[in-house]
């Protein structure tokens, strides 16, 4: 009986180390995955550049920088490896309150974030929510002008972080 328990011990053991190996070590490779309501395009720079090429492209259009987040570094934190990816957050309150105005919960989705990833095969992305895809989520429909604009300023700001 002892020596039952104990094998199913170590068995559990083994089991229990080898899904905590497996969570600790990033994939070999990561897919471009498909994402509803994810407008994505390709840098022609790394992603250290592509991220400091972000940050000035908001500046030149005199948009408000709010923050950028190395998720890369806090997975490292938690004990959980990724492939590199920053978040960067930015917008133009008068304009991004019309659509807190419109539906509280817009908030959820503003400021603009723009996602930097290091794809698998060592390109670099830049990634944010679909503008239109935004209105149908939180039902607006009497602020097109608005969205179209922040569409046009999102798409501007990562071509020029992107070329």
């Amino acid at each position: 009986m002892f020596t039952r328990a104990l094998l199913l011990a170590i068995a559990l053991t083994g089991a229990i180390t080898t899904a905590s190996a497996a969570q600790a070590a990033p994939p070999a490779s990561m897919p471009m995955v498909h994402a509803d309501g994810v407008v994505r395009i390709r840098s022609s720079h790394g992603f250290e550049d592509t991220v400091t090429r972000l940050k000035a492209a908001i500046a030149a259009k005199g948009v408000r920088f709010f923050d950028a987040i190395d998720q890369q570094a806090l997975g490292r934190e938690a004990n959980l490896p990724i492939g590199k990816s920053t978040i960067v957050r930015f917008g133009n309150p008068p304009l991004g309150v019309q659509f807190l105005q419109a539906n509280r919960y817009a908030g959820l989705d503003w400021p603009v974030r723009m996602l930097v990833v290091e794809e698998a095969d060592g390109s670099v992305s830049l990634a944010w929510t679909d503008f239109q895809f935004m209105a149908k989520r939180y039902g607006i429909t009497t602020k097109d002008a608005q969205f179209k604009m922040a569409a046009d300023v999102a798409g501007a700001i990562a071509a020029d972080a992107a070329k």
